[in-house]
C-alpha cells in the first residue's frame, strides 16, 4: 500500500498561483501512477493532471491545459501540481491518486489522500 498526504491549499485571488504537493510513503513511490482530481461542492470528481511511473507521460484536463503543471520527485518522494493563473471555477477539494497499474493515466486509480482546499476568488 501507498499512503498519501496533499498539503499546498488555500485561497488566492484570480489570477494567482498555488502549488500543491502530494508526499506519499510505504511502496516505492516510483512504482505508482500519480494523478490529481478535483471535487467542487455539488459536482462529481474530476480529473486535473497526470504523470506517469517514469514522468514521461502527463495528461491535462483540457480546462487546466496551459495553466497547471504536474512534476514528480523521486528523491522526495512526492508529487506536485503547480497552478497559474487560478479563476474562481477552480475551487475545489483537490486530491492526489496513486496506482501501480491504471488502465490509463486517467485512472482507475486504488488509492487516495485526504483532499486539500483550494479556493480563488473573485
Amino acid at each position: 500500500q501507498v499512503q498519501l498526504v496533499e498539503s499546498g491549499g488555500g485561497l488566492v485571488q484570480a489570477g494567482g498561483s498555488l502549488r500543491l504537493s502530494c508526499a506519499a510513503s510505504g511502496r516505492t513511490f516510483s512504482r505508482y501512477v500519480m494523478g490529481w482530481f478535483r471535487q467542487a461542492p455539488g459536482k462529481e470528481r474530476e480529473f486535473v493532471a497526470s504523470i506517469s511511473r517514469s514522468g514521461g507521460s502527463i495528461d491535462y484536463a483540457d480546462s487546466v491545459k496551459g495553466r497547471f503543471t504536474i512534476s514528480r520527485d523521486m528523491n522526495k518522494n512526492t508529487m506536485y501540481l503547480q497552478m497559474n493563473s487560478l479563476k474562481p471555477e477552480d475551487t475545489a477539494v483537490y486530491y492526489c491518486a496513486a496506482d501501480a497499474d491504471p488502465v490509463s493515466l486517467r485512472g482507475p486509480y486504488d488509492y487516495w489522500g485526504q483532499g486539500t482546499q483550494v479556493t480563488v476568488s473573485s
